[in-house]
């Protein structure tokens, strides 16, 4: 099993070339066997089976896998959205020669199809016009079970966000209840996590060597099913003695074995033995509490088996907060988790690509495009990125409700200034539609480019969460001169009329250096600028691991000064989360009056969204906090779940919409806030409801009444309150800000 090695890493492209590459690069790669005969290809050495449209652009998954495999020298196929009905359309390109790829799409496909309120959603970005219905609930498992049906000897391989996220035993917010690890669901071969590059590249020249894929169980990256358990030699560690939940139940120790399991031992005081409770002829394991630095490599952590976390969410928050201690690369361990008479066992994350393996993996032969055969169809995911250029992976700040980091982990991985900016002549040069603007230069967050700890060793040491929470770690690098030349040298460039930046903005990292807020407000913002403050409460902040407001007041000072020093009138657009675990109602009501206060009218607003493995995830299931040592005794956490109560929050950032106001008067009654219903500037929400609305016969005054009249006034001079100084009302209606 994985060693935990980094030294050993093989540089991307290093290896030596598969006989197939003089046969590629394909212009596009082929979805189908007429597309393969032009090729002068007999078969495909991998097949892609993925739920987007294939758009071969380095922002979808399927093209960066597909054209990195390619550069190995192998053919690779792709099988876009097939009809999962049956298993013919998983034939169009016959059985690969070494193994399929299975993966849901740059999303798991459970957050693409259900709103966070399990409705499905009738919309798909990643499908020819925009329509949903495209790919099944659980893609990968309904795509491994078909292809299995069409080939049942070849290799299979998951991987992507989905695969991903349920690596391990996971909570399911649409079920409602632990599942199983995917790999086993799927009877995949294998399971790759997080960016793939590594393990895909390792994987596949194995295989061409003739390797058997069950031999392939030492990858750093990847999961897979241990046949024989742990290997001899190796040492197994409890996770309960590193993070001890306090007393199980049933008191028994929780990892019986049946007879036979190598390190067993008999107890040194048989009367305190666990054991004595179980049936005749089970054995107890037992654990080494301490490992010497020299055994570390040979070290393996044993989880609470899937049926305990099943049934123990206790049990299921301390596996969480193990899996997220041991995510760091440079110090990770293997982790071994039993699903009923098999053994998981997943290998420590993958080292991080060097600039020069990012720059070669994004200069790759990409069209750009979409796949031909959709002809004309818009893809409104291309759309959104096909004038934007990826700078950067990973993400440090650790926020608990996000998955970038269980995906791509903690350390900034960053192309070099000069890939990034033959990227941007590449789209001015050769992408349809060019107006001369960059949509955006980021990635998962905007202003991390380059940004590292000081010490490559504390680094590797480290088991922070975050290196910004809660505050800026003193061995973290801030220093953004890097990007600043980035920004400049890119917007200076022939053709370039103007450079956004899209991506999220983590505003405490940017006031670090007020001459990158200086950059960004006179140069690179399109009048709006979204951030994510995300609460406003400690309550809520603090289960996030999110900074207080007053990184946000910096940050707004510092972006007002440097907008008004250019002339320019410029709006921050903050965006917040509803019904995140630590909210409470009175969390969400102070958050409505400071959105009213501040004249911000949600159009649409973001509901906590329990996504697989995320640390959020684990608080919402259990109801305790796992960001501190998980025992019976926990802190717990205030969790606003069922459907009402989440209507509710949501309805506090909307609190402007009239469809709102009967929950929220029922609300406000019920918390003693009467005061804020009325019908003047200072209260929240009216007294009556206006026709036309929904409710609105129940709260409706009566016909002739006049009373509805003074409020429409009331209204419009608050709509005016909170309208810019000094510009006529037609000019003041189209600068306001965007709503959050």
């Amino acid at each position: 099993m994985c060693s935990n090695a980094p030294a050993m890493t093989t540089p991307l492209f290093s290896y030596r070339k598969y006989w197939a590459h003089r046969l590629t690069p394909a212009a596009e790669l082929p979805m189908s066997r007429d597309e393969m005969d032009a090729l002068g290809w007999d078969s495909c050495d991998i097949i892609i089976v993925t739920g987007d449209a294939y758009v071969d652009h380095p922002s979808f998954g399927m093209a960066i896998v597909g054209r990195t495999l390619e550069a190995q020298g192998f053919r690779v196929g792709i099988i876009s959205q097939p009809d999962w009905s049956s298993a013919k359309a998983f034939t169009a390109l016959g059985a690969p020669n070494l193994f399929f790829g299975i993966t849901g799409g740059n999303m798991d496909s459970m957050v693409n199809r259900y709103t966070s309120d399990r409705k499905k959603r009738s919309d798909d970005a990643y499908t020819p016009g925009g329509l949903g219905g495209a790919r099944p609930d659980r893609s990968v498992i309904v795509y491994a079970q078909r292809v299995r049906e069409a080939y049942p000897l070849s290799t299979l391989i998951i991987g992507g966000i989905e695969a991903s996220l349920r690596r391990i035993a996971h909570y399911d917010y649409w079920s409602e209840k632990v599942r199983r690890s995917v790999l086993l669901d799927a009877k995949a071969d294998l399971l790759v996590f997080g960016n793939a590059e590594r393990q895909i590249a390792e994987i596949a020249h194995r295989l061409a060597r003739g390797e058997a894929i069950h031999e392939i169980n030492d990858l750093a990256g990847t999961a897979v099913v241990a046949r024989d358990g742990v290997p001899d030699g190796w040492i197994e560690i409890d996770s309960t003695h590193l993070d001890t939940p306090g007393a199980l139940a049933p008191p028994i120790d929780p990892y019986a074995m049946t007879p036979g399991v190598s390190g067993a031992t008999a107890p040194a005081n048989p009367a305190e033995d666990p054991a004595s409770t179980l049936p005749p002829g089970v054995q107890v394991v037992r654990f080494v509490r301490n490992v010497p630095s020299a055994r570390r490599a040979h070290s393996v952590i044993r989880l609470p088996a899937y049926e305990q976390v099943l049934n123990d969410p206790i049990l299921y928050a301390h596996a969480s907060r193990i899996l997220h201690t041991e995510s760091n690369p440079g110090n990770a361990r293997p982790l071994i988790q039993r699903h009923g008479n098999r053994e998981l066992w997943i290998n420590p994350p993958p080292q991080p690509l060097e600039s020069a393996e990012m720059d070669g993996v994004y200069e790759l032969p990409y069209t750009r495009r979409p796949h031909s055969s959709y002809g004309d169809a818009r893809i409104p995911a291309y759309e959104m990125i096909r004038f934007s250029v990826s700078i950067q992976r990973g993400c440090f700040g650790g926020c608990t409700f996000c998955s970038i980091t269980e995906h791509e982990g903690r350390i900034i991985q960053s192309r070099s200034e000069a890939s990034i900016l033959r990227e941007v002549e590449t789209i001015r040069d050769t992408v349809p539609g060019f107006t001369g603007v960059i949509s955006d230069l980021g990635g998962p967050t905007a202003n991390m480019y380059r940004l590292a700890c000081k010490s490559k060793k504390v680094e590797a040491a480290c088991r922070r969460p975050s290196c910004v929470y809660p505050g800026i770690c003193p061995n973290l690098n801030t220093d953004h001169s890097p990007l600043i030349s980035l920004y400049r040298k890119a917007r200076a460039l022939d053709g370039v009329k103007k450079v956004l930046i899209a991506s999220g903005v983590r505003y405490d990292l940017a006031v670090e250096s007020p001459e990158y807020v200086r950059e960004l407000a006179q140069h690179h913002t399109g009048g709006y600028l979204k951030i994510a403050p995300e609460a406003l409460g400690e309550g809520p902040l603090s289960k996030m691991m999110k900074p207080g407001m007053d990184s946000y007041y910096r940050f707004k000072e510092l972006f007002d000064r440097y907008s008004e020093e250019a002339g320019k009138e410029q709006y921050l657009i903050p965006y917040f989360i509803a019904a995140h675990p630590g909210t409470t109602d009175q969390d969400m009501l102070d958050l409505a009056i400071w959105l009213k206060q501040n004249g911000f009218r949600a159009d649409q607003v973001q509901a906590f969204l329990p996504s697989p493995m995320a640390t959020a995830t684990a608080m919402y299931h259990s109801g305790i906090n796992p960001l501190r040592k998980v025992t019976r005794q926990s802190e717990t956490v205030t969790v606003p779940k069922g459907l009402k109560i989440r209507r509710l929050h949501k309805a506090f950032l909307r609190y402007h919409d009239p469809a709102n106001w009967p929950l929220l008067r029922e609300a406000l009654t019920r918390m003693g806030r009467e005061d804020l219903i009325g019908n003047s500037k200072r209260h929240l929400i009216p007294a009556f409801q206006p026709g036309g609305t929904r409710w609105g016969q129940k709260f409706r005054r009566p016909a002739g009444s006049g009373a509805q009249r003074p409020f429409r006034t009331q209204h419009a001079r608050a709509e005016k309150a909170d309208q810019p100084k000094g510009r006529s009302s037609a000019k003041s209606k189209r600068k306001r800000p965007p709503q959050p």
